[in-house]
């Protein structure tokens, strides 16, 4: 497992460590234990099965926060059974925040988000 305190990226998924979360950002609804950080397509989803870190989305699909609020760590898992990417620890204790920014492409029809 690789720990991170200030910048790493699973797959697709870049997380980079920031003082605080921006104006206009809001905590996301949680479906259940697990936390979506990043859903995909094919059902090999980014996520974290820790209740203590909070979400928050705005209006740019490419890039949301993660707050860790009642733990020191979190880990973000690729749920898929086969090729899955590395367990991703992220750290720096209680109150840091994660800017999560999803890698995106140039196609002759625009810009889109790239599927690992």
């Amino acid at each position: 497992m690789k720990t991170i305190e200030r910048m790493g990226a699973q797959g697709d998924v870049m997380f980079r460590r920031v003082e605080t979360v921006p104006v206009g950002f809001e905590v996301a609804p949680r479906k259940g234990a697990r936390l979506i950080v990043a859903h995909s397509e094919t059902g090999h989803h980014h996520a974290i099965d820790d209740t203590g870190v909070v979400h928050y989305t705005g209006g740019d699909p490419l890039i949301s926060y993660l707050r860790l609020e009642s733990v020191d760590h979190c880990d973000v898992i690729h749920h898929r059974p086969h090729d899955t990417h590395e367990t991703l620890r992220l750290g720096g204790g209680q109150g840091a925040v994660y800017q999560v920014i999803r890698q995106r492409e140039h196609t002759p029809e625009g810009w889109r988000r790239v599927e690992d």
